[in-house]
């Protein structure tokens, strides 16, 4: 993949697939108390914004020719852009849009810019910006849907550890002696498992309504989804998530004229409780089943791991095999 804007042709198909999110003593995705969020039955999960936000931050560092908006922007005093002022920033040139009584050109000119960033094109918006006569709102139902990642791991051990800051918590040291305490919580390992689908039907409608030139969903932006699907959550790493990797990428892309809405592929997913030679083996048997069923409208079938670590068992027929 190139870090260079270039032409690319509009992605007509859906595709469905999932992705596997390898935890180990990390915690890819606390909740507001700092725990690895829960089910109620006790089973620990993870939430789409999670992901997504693995992949946003992979391409907006990797590819900065993209334009990612849904991401933090912090004003010279350190503190974050609404919503208004962030497209402000982003398209300065349209700041002072004035929402026109008698026509909708302000709503398309809106509509293009924001589908000029590749998060938007991807993932969707609800979206409103103030203007000198009133509002404009937004919904953009995004083409890649991702459901909650589930962890597939029997065991779900969370433990807790305290830890010291070397600076004191009372502002007059004088009445305290002690350094501050806290505590962080991490899974002990988990393999979560978000399913995906693509419809870049969603978009016809918005695209047709913006200003010339609004850009829709190109393969080339399915590639740079693919890239940060299977590298963004190794790569964005901190002291909570080390430990936190991609694990498996699988996609399937169907034939243009094909109907067929296939089921979440969350459950089909099963994980041995062994592991030799320091790998775990996924069993994808329900999936080759399903897919067997109808292999006549598959346009493309692709899996992402790193055979190193990893073992895939019941590979559906005719899946190419690659890298992670």
């Amino acid at each position: 993949m190139t870090n260079e804007k270039e032409e690319s042709k509009k992605f007509e198909s859906r595709a469905y697939g999932f992705v596997a999110i390898k935890s180990i003593n990390s915690n890819y995705n606390a909740d507001f108390s700092g725990q690895p969020r829960t089910l109620p039955n006790g089973k620990v999960y993870a939430t789409d914004k999670a992901l997504k936000y693995t992949v946003r931050n992979f391409l907006k560092d990797m590819y900065s020719n993209e334009t990612v908006f849904y991401f933090k922007r912090l004003n010279k005093e350190m503190k974050p852009l609404s919503l208004d002022h962030a497209y402000s920033k982003v398209f300065p040139e349209h700041k002072d849009l004035n929402v026109k009584e008698k026509n909708n050109d302000t709503k398309s000119i809106v509509t293009k810019d924001i589908l000029s960033c590749i998060d938007i094109r991807l993932f969707g918006s609800t979206f409103a910006k103030k203007a000198k006569k009133g509002n404009i709102a937004l919904s953009i139902h995004g083409p890649v849907q991702i459901n909650h990642g589930v962890n597939i791991w029997d065991e779900g051990n969370i433990f807790s550890e305290q830890i010291t800051s070397p600076f004191n918590s009372n502002e007059d040291s004088t009445t305290n002696e002690q350094t501050t305490i806290g505590r962080q919580s991490k899974l002990e390992e988990g393999h979560y498992i978000h399913h995906f689908s693509i419809n870049p039907k969603n978009l016809e409608d918005i695209v047709s309504n913006g200003a010339e030139g609004t850009q829709t969903l190109t393969e080339n932006d399915i590639e740079l989804l693919k890239e940060g699907l299977r590298k963004g959550a190794t790569y964005y790493d901190s002291a909570a998530k080390a430990g936190t990797e991609n694990e498996i990428l699988f996609y399937l892309e169907l034939k243009k004229d094909s109907r067929l809405v296939l089921p979440n592929f969350t459950e089909m997913v099963k994980i041995s409780d062994s592991k030799e030679n320091g790998k775990r083996y996924f069993d994808l048997q329900k999936i080759k089943e399903e897919l067997k069923k109808h292999s006549a409208e598959i346009a493309k079938c692709e899996i992402y791991y790193n055979n190193n670590i990893t073992t895939i068992d019941n590979l559906p027929e005719s899946c190419i095999i690659k890298e992670l």
